[in-house]
């Protein structure tokens, strides 16, 4: 009886050993579902994070705005596939996927049009950068799919417009936004910025398309950025791992990259204030600053380390003792999207005062970057502007503020300089900028794009082929991509 009765112990010790079985082995550690809002987070944060980095890295560089001292292969075109940009691209645009589909089940429109807004960003800083990339098959749908096709330029930029459109019906739309991080879950902002962005790619795009009509439309509606309150801009914190990409890094790090002599020139004509914020002042005197640029294509070569903003090192002046916040991330400001106004009213696209928006821009740069006017011997804004030179007088000088105002902003001060460079036929056209000087690994030609990355040529080879074909059946930097393809 007794062993019967231990049997039948054993025995619901089993089944219950059984029953209890998988969620004995679950581990706390690896949860199995993952809110919207956390995969929001990271998407945003990974993105901005590596468009900060690479532009204190690649694109400040290229478009002359900063220099590098050392490892200065960037300043004289010697490139690789700078494959972190695709690689942290696509990493977050995986995020975004992912959410999507779990906000489609939770009928959650306003979360599945804001990552739309932010995979349309993603996605346009990738093509601008690459050409034809993965995109319809990339990230979506059918798991299947480990080696997407590259689509052409020309359908990403057509769809990525109208994947706007539909993102603001679906902020408009029933749902909450969780994870925002960018705008505190404010849907009205990020309809204002895929506006916004629309902007661009039209400007971006206006060398194959007429979009005079579609860029007045968005302008007439008004729901563009209208102040420095709108724009989308990341407030990253001064505590790890949520710093500015450039604060935690060692001093050899940070000095391989300092002011360039373009920027420092332009700025000082001016007297702009800008100056002792985009760099630090040699001198350490920021009543009486003193800097000196490097010039870009060279190496080897000591400068002004960027500023107070983007650069914290013990026992100098700091961002904080000055009252300045720290750096950002910039996906698009308002400045931007004034010169772009003033730009396609200079076009003829709108009716617009072209010196009343290029004013604005000026402005907002200015106040953005919290600039102090008197050690630059001016009294305020209007006393820079009406007395320092700035003041507009024909369409190139919209380019050159609007270079000035593009610091750190992404990827973009490389773009826009490459389509000035084509709109212009060359250096000669843009009378702020220089070819790089010494030895050259283009010709001193502006490379028209990045390459992809190796992993891609084995990994993903049919496809990849495919798309080279499209570029003269080689992974050059002169290949010529649809957006500043004249031919």
């Amino acid at each position: 009886m007794k062993i019967k009765i231990t049997l039948a112990f054993i025995g619901l010790i089993f089944i219950s050993a059984c029953n209890d079985f998988e969620e004995l082995n679950i581990n706390p550690n690896e949860p199995t579902t993952v809110s919207t809002g956390v995969l929001f987070t990271s998407a945003l944060r990974t993105s901005v994070l590596t468009t900060s980095n690479e532009a204190f890295l690649l694109s400040n560089n290229i478009a002359q705005l900063t220099a590098k001292t050392l490892r200065a292969e960037v300043d004289f075109y010697g490139w690789n596939a700078f494959p972190t940009v695709w690689e942290g691209l696509y990493e977050s645009l995986t995020d975004l996927q992912s959410l999507i589909g779990i906000a489609e089940l939770d009928n959650n429109d306003q979360m599945i049009g804001v990552a739309m807004v932010l995979q349309a960003w993603i996605f346009s800083e990738l093509t601008n950068a690459y050409g034809d990339i993965p995109y319809s098959e990339a990230i979506g749908g059918d798991t299947s799919v480990f080696t997407p096709k590259y689509d052409t330029q020309e359908f990403i930029y057509g769809d990525l417009l109208k994947k706007l459109d539909q993102a603001i019906v679906k902020i408009n739309g029933s749902g909450t936004i969780y994870g925002d991080i960018l705008y505190q879950g404010n849907g009205t902002n990020w309809v204002k910025f895929a506006n916004s962005m629309k902007l661009r790619l039209l400007m971006y795009s206006s060398n194959k398309n007429d979009v005079s009509s579609s860029f007045s439309a968005i302008v007439n509606e008004g729901l563009v950025f209208k102040s420095n309150e709108d724009h989308a801009i990341l407030n990253f914190l001064n505590t790890f791992p949520n710093q500015f990409p450039t604060l935690p890094l060692k001093q050899g790090d940070f000095d391989a990259v300092a002011i360039a002599k373009s920027a420092v020139d332009v700025l000082e004509i001016y007297k702009d204030p800008r100056l002792s914020r985009y760099a630090r002042p040699d001198n350490e005197d920021f009543n009486n600053p003193t800097f000196m640029g490097v010039a870009n294509g060279v190496g080897g070569q000591t400068g002004s380390r960027l500023g107070l903003s983007y650069y914290d090192y013990p026992g100098q002046t700091t961002a904080a003792e000055n009252g300045l916040d720290y750096a950002n991330g910039i996906l698009m400001s308002y400045a931007e999207v004034e010169f772009l106004i003033a730009e396609g009213a200079a076009k003829g696209w709108i009716s617009g005062d072209i010196e009343a928006h290029y004013k604005l821009g000026i402005q907002a740069s200015h106040d953005y970057h919290q600039v102090n006017y008197a050690p630059f011997g001016w009294s305020d804004f209007e006393d820079f502007y009406s007395n320092s030179g700035v003041a507009f007088s024909d369409n190139l000088d919209i380019w050159e503020q609007k270079w000035l105002g593009l610091y750190f902003s992404a990827l973009d001060p490389y773009f826009e300089v490459r389509r000035w460079y084509v709109e212009a036929g060359g250096w000669d056209g843009i009378p702020f900028l220089n070819p790089p000087i010494g030895s050259n690994s283009n010709n001193y030609e502006l490379p028209m794009r990045f390459l992809y990355p190796g992993q891609e040529q084995s990994l993903n080879a049919e496809n990849y082929n495919q798309a080279n074909e499209r570029y003269g059946n080689s992974n050059l930097i002169n290949g010529k991509m649809w957006i500043v393809n004249n031919e």
